[in-house]
């Protein structure tokens, strides 16, 4: 008896989305798949999210001058800003008894009918990317780093069923020899996105004449300075970020450059580069301030600055190693007081910057480009750091924490941790027992402000 006649078939088709929110993590992508990190696939679309507090009046990366270099690496562009409106994508995720049915909207406003949908976002214990995640919460997913937040930990406990469904990370190897953290409770390998391919992407940006903004100067080797916004993150006041920039200015001054270029933050207020400006006459620097949003590296390329100042920008870190230039740091001792909690995620990019780069005041160590620390110090210090800041995602951390501390803790390593954090974890640094009550004691706390108040009180009648 002849069996019956069987119909195959008919394969799915894969479709792989790439979630983007910054022209620089699109770059990335367009890296990794220009150097085959990605497998074959039917179908790519770049999904762009405008994370900014404001999206409506901020550009967003398919919008910014150099995209055009980048389009024809994917098949389609979309908008996930679009798709959740009116919710904004840092804010927004599905419920749970709602995930099928936002699963099934977006298939159909993406046209991905039954495709076998894979996922590459950027920070995924975040929304939007954990909320894409769990859209598609059966697809594989490949997390790419844009900074080096990588080289931190996890800053969420991630969920296990997201966490399990990591196949890598990819990175660009912003500090050669060092291993990043992220995601390595779940067992993610870390995978690097050649040098090479990145830097081809980025001259491809540089080549785009609509990536020249106005004012920019002509290849003169001017000094250049990258702002941050950190008051919009509640780091520093917007008064403290002004002085923070105005030092930068100065600190090129002092060593001798008298040509200036500013690079703003995006959605830093415009009062700041006046302010800039009022100050650079003040001290005979001639100062250009960059209106639009033009990645670091294309000034890189376009005007090979003689020296590069932040304070823990990742662009920092890929002029010096990606562009070899010349780079000094300033404000991260303050920004390392500042942070808090001590699990602020920003932590570990400050700690790397501090203990890599040279300080600004320091001609002698901006000279000769001198590391605090090399690579082999900085992995212990950044595990010591890492166990400190989430000790429950990583207790196999504690003992590398524990020897570290035990043989380095003192006046150059302090500002990298806090006692009443090395005391609540029982860490060598702690406080000694018989005093570990006083910050706990309510009585204590009572006199110190009363104390306080009485010496403000003594000011204020001083003053008058």
């Amino acid at each position: 008896m002849e069996s019956p006649q069987t119909t195959p078939r008919t394969a799915r088709r894969t479709t792989q989305v790439f979630l983007a929110s910054t022209l620089y993590g699109a770059a990335t992508l367009a890296a990794a798949l220009d150097a085959d990190r990605f497998g074959p696939a039917d179908r790519r679309i770049l999904l762009v999210s405008n994370n900014a507090a404001t999206p409506e009046t901020t550009t967003p990366l398919d919008a910014m001058p150099g995209f055009a270099r980048l389009r024809d690496r994917f098949d389609d562009v979309r908008s996930w800003n679009e798709a959740i409106a009116p919710f904004h994508p840092g804010g927004w995720a599905p419920r749970g008894d709602d995930v099928v049915l936002w699963e099934r909207y977006v298939r159909m406003l993406w046209d991905l009918g039954d495709d076998r949908v894979e996922l590459a976002v950027e920070s995924i214990q975040v929304n939007p990317a954990l909320a894409l995640t769990q859209i598609f919460n059966g697809a594989p997913v490949d997390v790419y780093a844009d900074g080096l937040m990588s080289y931190g930990p996890t800053r969420n406990k991630l969920d296990p069923l997201v966490g399990t469904r990591v196949r890598r990370l990819l990175h660009l190897d912003l500090v050669p020899g060092l291993t990043p953290l992220l995601l390595t409770e779940f067992g993610v390998e870390p995978e690097i996105v050649p040098t090479d391919a990145f830097v081809k992407v980025l001259a491809e940006l540089a080549d785009d004449e609509t990536q020249l903004p106005d004012g920019l100067p002509a290849p003169d080797a001017p000094a250049l300075v990258l702002g941050q916004y950190l008051s919009a993150l509640n780091i520093l006041t917007p008064e403290e970020e002004e002085e923070l920039h105005i030092r930068m200015v100065r600190g090129a001054a002092d060593l001798g450059h008298t040509h200036v270029v500013f690079k703003p933050h995006p959605t830093a207020p415009a009062r700041w580069s006046r302010t800039l400006e009022k100050e650079a006459r003040a001290i005979g620097v001639e100062l250009t301030v960059l209106d639009s949003p033009v990645l670091a590296e294309v000034l890189y390329q376009r005007t090979r600055p003689a020296l590069v100042i932040g304070c823990f920008s990742t662009a920092l870190l890929t002029a010096s190693a990606l562009y070899d230039l010349p780079v000094a740091r300033t404000g991260t001792d303050l920004l390392l007081e500042r942070l808090a909690p001590y699990q602020n995620s920003n932590r570990v990019p400050v700690t790397i910057v501090d203990a890599l780069l040279p300080e600004l005041t320091d001609a002698a160590a901006v000279a000769e480009r001198r590391a605090d620390l090399g690579t082999g110090e900085l992995t212990q210090l950044l595990k010591a750091v890492g166990f400190a800041m989430q000790p429950q995602i990583y207790p196999g951390l504690r003992p590398d924490a524990e020897r570290y501390l035990a043989r380095n803790i003192g006046p150059g390593t302090w500002r990298y941790f806090k006692r009443r954090r090395l005391t609540a974890l029982a860490l060598p640094g702690a406080l000694p027992s018989q005093l570990a009550f006083i910050p706990r004691n309510a009585a204590v706390r009572r006199v110190a402000r009363r104390a306080r108040s009485v010496q403000r009180t003594i000011k204020r009648t001083a003053l008058g």
